[in-house]
């Protein structure tokens, strides 16, 4: 099993942080920048660097990728086991991908003091702000159980101080949540060294 990751890149890194907690056997090619192997151009008919190859099988999307991981590879589960439970996951997850995720190419990209970037850093604040409530009533997201939403979530979280995004107090459940995750071994695996020079580690 291989895969191609962009080795800033929050979705990728999400993808390796369900590899390293289910320690799965991979070899993962970290890309920086348009420098990307010659192989990799013939798999991936969208052009994005993330892709996953298992012996035959070529995938491409995050959601798929991480949930054929949890399947191929059951344990540790990172979906409930209930029909509706394992629906809001995957809802949970869209929700961030397109509300959270969509923001960050503002955020990154371009003037860091444009009015675009200023205006969605408060957007991206607001709403982990929001999130922050829900989190003070469970351990994980909308669960007791560990699962893929809190692998898709994680990686954000990671960026805050590299998007330049302060917390205020009532954000302390966010934090502590947050840090459970980053105490987690699978996460440390996880980063690429650019991840870790984002906050010093």
């Amino acid at each position: 099993m291989s895969l191609y990751s962009d080795a800033m890149c929050p979705v990728s890194h999400a993808v390796r942080f369900v590899l390293a907690e289910k320690a799965i056997n991979v070899e993962i090619h970290n890309i920086v920048g348009d420098d990307r192997p010659e192989d990799l151009i013939g798999l991936n008919p969208y052009d994005n660097v993330l892709t996953l190859v298992d012996r035959d099988l070529v995938l491409y999307e995050a959601q798929v990728i991480m949930e054929y991981l949890d399947e191929r590879f059951p344990h540790p589960p990172l979906m409930p086991v209930e029909p509706v439970a394992r629906a809001n996951n995957r809802q949970y997850r869209y929700r961030f991908g397109r509300d959270t995720y969509s923001m960050l190419d503002s955020i990154t990209q371009g003037n860091q003091e444009s009015e675009i970037a200023i205006f969605t850093r408060k957007k991206l604040r607001e709403q982990l702000l929001s999130v922050s409530a829900i989190l003070a009533q469970t351990s994980y997201f909308m669960a007791e159980e560990y699962s893929l939403v809190d692998c898709y979530l994680a990686p954000i979280l990671w960026r805050l101080p590299h998007y330049n995004i302060k917390l205020p107090k009532q954000a302390k459940p966010l934090l502590q949540y947050a840090d459970r995750l980053f105490e987690r071994e699978a996460f440390k695996r996880s980063l690429t060294e650019f991840e870790q020079e984002m906050r010093g580690v």
